[in-house]
C-alpha cells in the first residue's frame, strides 16, 4: 500500500520531466533551420537591407549633363541634372536609343519616362542618349545591365529551396519525436497501471 502510494506521488515529477525533454529534443530539432547559414551567407551583424532587388538602372554623363535612368518592367524613368552642380533639368527633351530602336521621353513632373515594346531580355544593352535642352544639344551614351538582376533571382530561387527543405526536415523530425515520446509515457502508465492492479 505505502509502495503503491509512493508510485503515485512520484508519477507527477515523471511526467514534468518526460515533457521537458520532449520540449527540449523538439527545440534541438528545430534549431538547425532556423541558424544554419547556406554557402555564402552570414548572419553576423550586417546592417539590414531592403526587402526586394533594386531595379536596374544606368547611367550616361558628359561634360554638361549626367542621365540616370530606372528600369522598371517595360518602363523606363530618366533623370537628367546639371553635370557641374546636379541641378535639375527639367525643360528638356530627351531621344534614347536602345539596341536601334529610338524612342522619346515624355515629361512626368520632375522625370521623363519611356515605355518599351518589351521587356529587354538579359544582357548587355548599349544606350544612347540625345538631350536638347534651349540651345545646348548633347550626346550621352551608357549601358543597362540585366546580367546581375538575372543572377540574384536564379539565386534567391536556390536559397528558397534549401530553407523549405530544411523546414520540412525539421519538422518530420520533430512528430518522429512527439511519437516515440509518446509511446514511452503511454508505457509508463501501464506499468504503473500494472503495478496499482
Amino acid at each position: 500500500m505505502i509502495a503503491t502510494d509512493l508510485a503515485h506521488h512520484q508519477s507527477p515529477p515523471m511526467k514534468t520531466s518526460s515533457l521537458l525533454a520532449a520540449f527540449a529534443a523538439i527545440a534541438a530539432l528545430l534549431m538547425p533551420p532556423l541558424v544554419h547559414a547556406g554557402e555564402g551567407h552570414d548572419h553576423g551583424d550586417a546592417a539590414p537591407t531592403s526587402t526586394g532587388p533594386a531595379l536596374p538602372r544606368f547611367t550616361a554623363v558628359s561634360e554638361t549633363f549626367e542621365l540616370v535612368g530606372v528600369l522598371n518592367g517595360k518602363q523606363i524613368t530618366l533623370y537628367l541634372d546639371r553635370a557641374a552642380d546636379n541641378a535639375p533639368v527639367t525643360d528638356a527633351q530627351i531621344e534614347l536609343e536602345i539596341a536601334g530602336a529610338k524612342l522619346k521621353a515624355e515629361k512626368h513632373e520632375d522625370a521623363f519616362e519611356i515605355v518599351l515594346a518589351a521587356e529587354p531580355k538579359p544582357g548587355v544593352l548599349p544606350i544612347t542618349a540625345t538631350v536638347t535642352a534651349g540651345q545646348e544639344v548633347d550626346l550621352l551614351a551608357g549601358e543597362l545591365d540585366l546580367h546581375e538582376e538575372a543572377h540574384a533571382d536564379e539565386a534567391a530561387h536556390v536559397h528558397s529551396w534549401k530553407e523549405y527543405a530544411g523546414w520540412g526536415a525539421g519538422a518530420l523530425a520533430a512528430l518522429i519525436a512527439l511519437i516515440l515520446i509518446g509511446r514511452r509515457i503511454a508505457a509508463g502508465r501501464q506499468r504503473t497501471t500494472g503495478a496499482v492492479a
